[in-house]
């Protein structure tokens, strides 16, 4: 066909999944509930969906929505943006603050010579922001109003499975960000997972990419 087929995804059940809204912050379930209440999509999306999965309880909150950071900065008092590479708003609600993002959209970003991403604050959907995460483990949204979880790249099986997968191709996604090399490895042991081995190989010959990166985000 001239256009790709759409990729549907996955809408799971709290019957199949298991998460009940109870279990997730209050200021995560609050930063979803204002947003959707001003005709927004909003999720609590990655690392958060995918520990709650596996039983464990979530170090930190990120929520992804449709609206861009100065219309979520003009919703919540308590909040600032921050960052030149990736803008996200930080949410405040007592001690706890919830990471923002806006749908990331699949345009070209501005690269360095190795392709390292320097500069994307290009939004989009939700299915583009799925296909832009960087494992499928962490591209599942979870909507607190229906309990229900959004799985794009059939990452609950791949968890069943303890298995890390790479979306895309995984070389030209370690040039993207290298740090995501070390992101597989700390996942890996994390969370008992093996990495497949599209995401594996590449790894030894493209670690001296990780020198590029600066020496604040490779402490973070």
């Amino acid at each position: 066909p001239a256009t790709p087929a759409r990729h549907e995804p996955a809408i799971l059940s709290v019957e199949r999944h298991g998460i009940r809204r109870e279990q997730l912050s209050p200021a995560a379930r609050k930063v979803c509930a204002v947003l959707q209440e001003k005709s927004f999509k909003a999720f609590v999306v990655g690392g958060a969906v995918r520990d709650l999965l596996i039983g464990q309880p979530p170090k930190d909150y990120d929520v992804a929505t449709s609206a861009t950071p100065e219309e979520v900065r003009a919703v919540f008092r308590r909040s600032r943006i921050i960052g030149r590479r990736f803008k996200i708003v930080h949410v405040m609600f007592g001690r706890d603050t919830i990471e923002v993002t806006t749908f990331r959209g699949d345009s070209e970003a501005v690269t360095d010579e190795h392709g390292r991403i320097l500069h994307d604050n290009v939004f989009g959907t939700i299915e583009q922001d799925a296909e832009r995460r960087d494992f499928t483990v962490n591209a599942l949204y979870y909507d607190p109003a229906t309990e229900t979880v959004i799985d794009f790249h059939h990452g609950v099986a791949d968890l069943k499975q303890k298995t890390l997968r790479m979306i895309g191709d995984a070389p030209r996604r370690y040039r993207e960000d290298p740090v995501r090399m070390l992101r597989a490895v700390r996942l890996a042991a994390k969370l008992g997972l093996v990495i497949d081995t599209d995401a594996r190989e590449p790894i030894r010959s493209m670690a001296e990419l990780l020198e590029n990166v600066p020496p604040a985000r490779l402490f973070d």
